[in-house]
């Protein structure tokens, strides 16, 4: 057996009355201001407001849901008879059945996807270019204030010197089209490739005068150029004969 040592009284710590270890001298004495606290109210995710107990305060331990605001989450993997046993409903095997992102949207196994098997459309019924601007617009109002002089004429390149217009990019090649909002009162002369409804007859009831661009000119093939000339020709003899045959009936 072991021999135990003694240890001298004295060498053993003396109890103490009070925890503080600092030396009493240095303590100041500080006025204690007292703050009034405003009510503590709760927001809940379902918007309700909840309010604290009587004679009670909202604790890190008393928080919680309102009952029935919360649902349980399913346990997957507990059985055939817990709705989502045995493979939880991520089938047997494969990618898609492990952790992780997956496939991306369309993917089909590395095959030529569906969304590249079917023909595609060119132009607007395909979605190219839909939506994009035909004309450089331009309101009556924004031309009443860019005062022009009577009888001036109003274009794409005076309104580009007024500032009217700074085009940029794809609309340095678009044409001018003047819409109807606001009125003009002086008479000027407007030369556009369009103008509206509205504006047209706003335009000529100020005396105004107007003159529509030629646009340019489509390409067609030759062969389909042939065909329009030709039914062009077939029609305007169709109109020659109906104007002949209404003359005598009208003498």
């Amino acid at each position: 057996m072991g021999t135990a040592s003694l240890i001298p009284v004295s060498w053993l710590p003396l109890p103490s009355s009070s925890p503080f270890k600092g030396s009493v001298k240095t303590l100041v004495a500080k006025p204690c201001v007292s703050m009034k606290r405003r009510p503590l109210v709760l927001v809940v995710a379902s918007g309700a407001v909840a309010a604290p107990t009587v004679g009670g305060r909202f604790r890190l331990d008393n928080l919680g849901p309102q009952p029935g605001s919360r649902k349980k989450g399913k346990r997957k993997g507990r059985g055939i008879s817990a709705g989502q046993g045995a493979s939880c409903g991520f089938g047997m095997r494969g990618q898609k059945s492990r952790s992780g992102p997956g496939v991306r949207k369309g993917f089909e196994g590395g095959q030529m996807p569906l969304y590249r098997r079917i023909p595609k459309l060119r132009g607007i019924a395909g979605g190219m270019h839909a939506g994009l601007p035909k004309y450089v617009h331009v309101n009556l109002r924004d031309i009443e204030d860019a005062k022009f002089k009577e009888g001036e004429e109003v274009s794409l390149e005076t309104l580009k010197a007024k500032g009217v217009i700074n085009p940029s990019g794809r609309e340095r090649r678009l044409p001018l089209k003047i819409l109807g909002e606001g009125e003009l009162s002086k008479k000027l002369t407007l030369k556009a490739r369009a103008f509206s409804t509205s504006a047209k007859e706003k335009l000529e009831s100020a005396g105004c005068s107007l003159t529509v661009l030629p646009g340019r000119k489509k390409w067609v093939k030759p062969s389909v150029a042939k065909n329009l000339a030709r039914a062009e020709e077939y029609f305007a003899k169709k109109r020659a004969i109906a104007a002949a045959a209404t003359e005598p009936a009208s003498a």
